[in-house]
């Protein structure tokens, strides 16, 4: 190798390592900017309640599950000679608790979701 190449190679691997150099510069202080646009938004942010604000227990203690079967309201019936309701004429149609206290189950062979791999019903 001549003087020459060598003076060359030499140029451009410090030109390499200066730019990877000002890489890493620029990517320290994206990371240092987050962090400054970070703390500045907690900053801004209300404190953290105190034990006393938390919340409490009712007076009649825990609220426990209560199980019931619930059935849905009927669709209102289209009148004779009246035009079928649209889905935006209909409102939420809510439900109703079940007189029946029998736990809904499965069909006998069924698995309960399709394509669960069950026989199905038969």
């Amino acid at each position: 190798m001549s003087t020459a190449q060598m003076q060359q190679l030499a140029a451009a691997s410090g030109l390499m390592g200066l730019v990877l150099f000002v890489i890493a510069v620029a990517v320290l202080a994206l990371l240092a900017g987050g962090f400054w646009l970070n703390s500045r938004e907690k900053y801004r942010e209300p404190p953290r309640p105190r034990p006393e604000e938390q919340p409490h227990l009712p007076p009649e203690g825990a609220v426990h599950e209560i199980r019931e079967n619930r059935e849905s309201q009927e669709v209102p019936v289209m009148p004779k000679g009246g035009r079928p309701l649209t889905p935006y004429e209909l409102t939420n149609i809510d439900t109703k608790t079940s007189e029946s206290k029998d736990r809904p189950r499965w069909s006998k062979g069924s698995s309960g979701s399709f394509g669960g791999g069950g026989l199905g019903a038969h």
